[in-house]
This record gives structure tokens, sequence and C-alpha cells, in this order.
């Protein structure tokens, strides 16, 4: 059984893209700019958007961290992505989600350039990438192809359950895994809150990807011998261990699913890490013009 490393996967590629960016300002090219835009104090939220920062620095790149507060309006943070897509100097943003309740999350995605949209929510994007055009692809299930094609796991007629069908992973990793190229080409099966028989189907999975946000929902009795996990899950769970009061816990009841599978994802320390590395990758495209010509 392998464990698929996520972070020393992350560093890895953190550091190729280090190289590209020392090799073009060598050749007098600019930083790749990533800015950020913060609303309220969620915990979740500010660890993730510091770790941003921080592979910033480690990739070379120049970042900027836009802070509001809770009391925000939707007009204020519209003014503010306005500002970012007519500055030269940016080459990508996001707006971390999620957002307080009364601004629209829609409205905000759809506000954002899609020539800037590293983060791969616009509409374009996603358009652009369910019929297999250069586009800037969801972070995470960017990350999970990366995974799978560095840790050289067949995919190619493959039989795929994505468990989950969100916008963010379970919806664009599986067109991903169903595109004609490798990773890739395997035939999905997508299972949701609804789905019938999910043990019946994930018994017949060569690849199961658990994107539900319910810990420990994948048993061993629902894994064939020799399936690989990419386990998305990250839910907070009460742990009076540990100093902080929690821990993260993903989607796949590791300690039992370990032993029976051919590779397997930890949490945390898997997809987690390439989530970032992803959307590192995606602003160096936006800093090199590789998706859309200046």
């Amino acid at each position: 059984m392998t464990i698929i490393d996520g972070k020393k996967t992350s560093d890895e590629i953190k550091a190729e893209i280090a190289a590209t960016v020392a090799e073009m300002v060598a050749e007098g090219r600019k930083r790749p700019h990533l800015a950020a835009i913060l609303v309220g104090h969620d915990g979740g939220s500010e660890t993730y958007v510091a770790n941003k920062v921080k592979a910033c620095e480690q990739c070379g790149f120049k970042s900027t961290l836009i802070r509001y507060e809770d009391s925000v309006t939707e007009q204020e943070l519209l003014q503010a992505i306005d500002s970012l897509n007519a500055d030269p100097d940016v080459d990508g943003f996001i707006v971390q989600l999620p957002l307080p309740r009364h601004i629209s999350e829609q409205r905000i995605i759809e506000a954002i350039d899609y020539r800037k949209d590293v983060d791969g929510f616009h509409p374009v994007n996603v358009g652009r990438m369910m019929i297999g055009l250069p586009c800037f692809l969801p972070a995470t299930p960017s990350g999970i192809l990366e995974l799978l094609k560095r840790y050289d796991i067949p995919t190619k007629g493959a039989e795929c359950v994505v468990l989950g069908r969100s916008n963010i992973v379970g919806k664009p990793v599986a067109a991903l895994m169903m595109q004609k190229h490798l990773p890739g080409d395997a035939t999905v099966t997508v299972c949701h809150s609804s789905s019938r028989n999910i043990k019946e189907t994930t018994l017949r999975a060569d690849i199961i990807i658990a994107a539900l946000g319910s810990p420990g929902f994948v048993t061993a009795d629902m894994v064939k011998p020799g399936a690989v996990i990419i386990d998305v899950g990250t839910t907070r769970v009460p742990d009076s261990s540990r100093k902080s009061g929690f821990r993260l816990r993903g989607d796949v009841d590791f300690d039992t699913v370990a032993p029976i599978c051919s590779a397997i994802t930890p949490v945390p320390g898997g997809v987690g890490p390439m989530t970032i590395c992803s959307l590192m990758k995606n602003t160096l495209l936006a800093a090199r013009h590789d998706i859309y010509p200046a």
C-alpha cells in the first residue's frame, strides 16, 4: 500500500515553479503577482489564506492580501474586484469563500475577469474545462489529477467513483476524469445524497474520490481490494487530546481502508497541500499568459 504524499509532491512542484520564476526575473520579466480578498475572520479561511501567502513566498511570487470585515457591502466588494481586474500588475486573484450571507457568491465570482480567475470558478473557465479547452482548472481537482499523474496511477478505462457533486470538487473532478487525456479517460460514476446503493457502486471502483465532507463515510466494506483512494474531506472533529481541541478527519475511515487499498491519500497531508500548489500553477500560467494571451 502506497501513501500518496501531497505535501512532498507540492513541495517539489513549488520548487519547480520557483526555478521558472527565477528564470523569468533574470530575463527582465516581472514576478507573478497573486492577490487575495479575505472577508471576516473565519478560522479555516484565515489559515488557508496564510498558507497561500507562504506558498507565494516559496514560489518567488509577489502577494497582496486585502481584508474586509463581515460588514462589507456587496458593492464595496465588487469595487475592489473591479480595481484588481484593472490593475496590470496583478496577474491573478481570488476571493476567499465562504462569504457572508448578505453577499452573493455567484455575483462575486462572475465579476472576476476570467483571465485572472486563478481559482477556476468563473463560468467561462468552467465551460472551457467541460469541453476540454485550455483554462484555469479549479485547484482541488487539478491537484488530484497531478497526484494521480506523479504516482503513476493508471486511469485509462478505470472505473472511477466520485462521491459528492459540489461545484468546487465533485462536478469538475468528474468532468476531468472522463476527458480524453491522461490522467483521465476513465469511466466515471458520481454518487451524492440521493444516490441509491452507494456501497454496490463503490465496490466496483478502481478509483474512489471522496469529496462529501462527511467524516469516515467510506468504510472498508465499501472498497474492493487494490482500489486507489483519494480523500478530499477535511472536517474538524473534536479531539480533547489536541491543544486546538480538534483534529482534521477525512471522508475515508483511513485506519480500516488503508490496509486493503493499493494507494491512499492521508488527511491531512494528501489533497490539501496540492490545492494551494495548483493555485500557484494557475498564477504562473496567468503571469506568462499561457492560457489567455495578453
